[in-house]
């Protein structure tokens, strides 16, 4: 494992920071290794703890260099890691090249992204004008509700408005560079509840059964189509994904039947109006809907930002890349309030799994990719020279 601080190369800057152990919610040492890279670079570091449990305590990092007069670039990503399970060929924690891949927890989600835009930076000319910023959490794996909204909120007590942000999760697919996302579908969990009268099974008329009147609200959820797609997104599903009663004695009705579902819904709806919705059909059938919303869709309309990410991606890799908004939630859904956000990052084949691992020539490339989205940005050339 390489160790020289000194070291500029994205590996190196990987390696440190994958050798630091951060399962959601990150905190300490891996936050203090980013600032260490940063501060050398005329960066402003404010690294704050926001929240309270059961959803905080949540370290962020919030970092900016001013050059002169001009744009503002934002990078923004996340620390935290989900835990690595066992049977890892090697320690999670401890960065070891093997072949041509760096394995690590985190390699491509996201310390690998971070690292290569800390390198890009050392690229960068030094009379480049404009503001860069990083946007980095310690909970984008959890809850994440003191992480990006509290960045956010530090950002706007600093005066930071960025014009554009790269978020750098990892997007591509079979190779660097091959998907962008743009846009992402909102999340809404809810949690259906029919309360019923317990009694004995040979005396129903004396007892209430709710599970019934689940099974018609469940099936009157499943017959729902919600739309067909859009140009740019798919259609909204809803899925069952819980049901219990909990009940463990064959001769009696139960009190109450639960059910959970989750939909992932384009920007033809919010989740205010899907539980309005789903509100009225539970409540047809005497049910009650309690709900969380993860996130609302949004959607970056092709134009500057994605003419910037596709022009360096096919610069250095010759991939013409595909502008897509599939996949789950991420951070972005929240940095599309502050400007045009567009997602790009490594390859996502191993994130989540066992044996985590990153290219190391997709992170000199992604370096290489990086400096030019922003050495563009800050010029104001979308496009190639």
């Amino acid at each position: 494992m390489t160790k020289t601080s000194t070291n500029h190369d994205a590996l190196a800057l990987a390696e440190r920071l994958l050798a630091c152990p951060s399962v959601t919610p990150a905190v300490g040492d891996v936050f203090a290794e980013l600032e260490a890279m940063l501060v050398p670079l005329g960066f402003t570091v404010d690294r704050f703890v926001s929240g309270e449990a059961p959803d905080g305590p949540v370290e962020n990092l919030l970092a900016w260099r001013t050059t002169g007069a001009g744009p503002h670039f934002a990078f923004a990503g996340h620390l935290d890691v989900v835990p690595p399970g066992h049977g890892w060929a090697s320690d999670p924690f401890t960065p070891v090249v093997r072949g041509d891949l760096l394995y690590g927890r985190g390699a491509v989600d996201m310390k690998g992204a971070i690292a290569a835009f800390v390198a890009a930076l050392h690229e960068l000319p030094d009379s480049l004008p404009g503001t860069i910023s990083l946007i980095i959490t310690g909970d984008e794996e959890g809850p994440a509700t003191y992480g990006t909204l509290a960045l956010m909120d530090r950002m706007v007590a600093h005066g930071l408005h960025p014009d554009m942000c790269l978020v750098g999760e990892p997007t591509s697919s079979a190779r660097l560079g091959d998907v962008v996302k743009i846009g992402r579908r909102g999340s809404v969990n809810m949690w259906i509840k029919v309360a019923g009268t317990q009694g004995h099974v040979a005396y129903p008329h004396l007892a209430d059964n709710p599970i019934p009147a689940l099974v018609r609200i469940l099936a009157k959820i499943d017959a729902e189509v919600l739309d067909t797609g859009t140009d740019w997104f798919q259609p909204s599903n809803i899925e069952i994904t819980d049901l219990e009663v909990g009940n463990p004695a064959h001769n009696v009705i139960p009190a109450a039947a639960t059910a959970r579902i989750s939909i992932r819904f384009n920007d033809q709806h919010s989740g205010a109006s899907l539980i309005e919705r789903i509100s009225a059909i539970a409540a047809s059938e005497g049910g009650s809907v309690e709900a969380k919303i993860s996130g609302e869709p949004f959607l970056t309309q092709p134009g500057t930002l994605s003419i910037l990410i596709s022009d360096a991606i096919r610069d250095v890799t010759g991939l013409d890349t595909e502008l897509s908004t599939t996949g789950g939630t991420s951070d972005a859904r929240f940095l599309s309030r502050l400007c045009p956000v567009a997602e790009f990052g490594l390859n996502n084949a191993t994130m989540h799994k066992l044996d985590e691992a990153v290219a190391v020539a997709d992170l000199h490339d992604l370096t290489r990719i990086y400096r030019l989205i922003t050495e563009r940005a800050l010029s104001g050339t979308p496009t190639a020279d």
